[in-house]
């Protein structure tokens, strides 16, 4: 029902953010305060529509502020300023971005990690249980999960490649397309056209060449220095679990990070360009 809610979104007039709360939450998120004047101002809009259409919640007695909303809002939305709509349709206005985070409203903030019981099958068909200190969630089809202590570290921890919010709602990117019992892969829905290809066959097997290689790259790094105490990665050991952890992480890092992240992973900076810089210029 995208139709429906651009609709919406074209007659609706959210409020307008505070100035002096705006200009609090970009000197708090340096890597948002140094955006161009242009895509401040999309920044800007994207969050009050956004602020509109997604429902916050404390847990565990936290009291959620305007404040944190729009930090949360701010570091969402900034993965959209410059992408092609779901499904790698092209969008006519700007609110209509919103559409790639359609198929959920809450978002729960719970203080700090959330530990949480796991149950993994191996190879063998034997069970491990275990338990994992979460800093965010996100579920196929329903909310997410941020932890405040995370979040409020976002403008510090922006030099080491972190961003638990990017990280969160990049995996519903990743989410998007799925089908009933497939886990997300890394492997969004591209834009007609991706890097010059033809056919989505060609797109995807170009898009998926590229981030194998680093992927396999990546874990072998982490094993080398776990193993043999080769130098660690610079970015969270996390991303060797699967592609499609990998792929929230080296996210994180393009957009808080971009100079390192091009000096790491020179290629994965001309892919991700080519995904989230794709779109034409929108109307408001």
């Amino acid at each position: 029902m995208s139709w429906l809610a651009s609709l919406r979104r074209r007659w609706r007039r959210p409020a307008p953010i505070p100035e002096a709360l705006w200009r609090d939450t970009l000197a708090a998120l340096p890597f948002l305060a140094a955006l161009d004047g242009g895509d401040r101002a999309r920044l800007r809009l994207l969050c009050q529509h956004f602020l509109v259409e997604k429902e916050f919640s404390g847990a565990n007695g936290l009291v959620v502020t305007d404040a944190m909303a729009l930090s949360i809002a701010a570091q969402a939305c900034r993965p959209l300023l410059h992408l092609h709509g779901p499904g790698g349709r092209a969008l006519r206005r700007a609110p209509d971005l919103l559409d790639w985070y359609d198929d959920f409203v809450g978002i729960v903030l719970q203080p700090g990690a959330v530990l949480a019981r796991r149950k993994v099958h191996d190879a063998a068909g034997v069970v491990h249980e275990y338990t994992e200190a979460l800093a965010g969630e996100a579920m196929d089809g329903g909310p997410l999960m941020l932890s405040w202590e995370d979040v409020a570290s976002a403008g510090e921890r922006a030099a080491i490649g972190h961003n638990v919010v990017i990280h969160e709602f990049v995996h519903k990117m990743d989410m998007r397309e799925l089908q009933a019992g497939e886990h997300p892969q890394g492997a969004p829905t591209l834009p007609q056209g991706f890097l010059g290809t033809r056919k989505p066959r060609e797109a995807r097997a170009r898009w998926q060449r590229v981030m194998k290689e680093h992927f396999e790259g990546f874990r072998e790094a982490v094993s080398m220095a776990e193993r043999f105490g080769g130098e660690p990665p610079w970015l969270d050991d996390y991303a060797a679990k699967d592609p499609a952890e990998f792929f929230a992480v080296t996210c994180e890092a393009y957009f808080v990070s971009r100079e390192r992240f091009g000096q790491e992973f020179p290629a994965l900076l001309a892919l991700y360009d080519a995904f989230f810089l794709s779109a034409r210029p929108l109307s408001v």
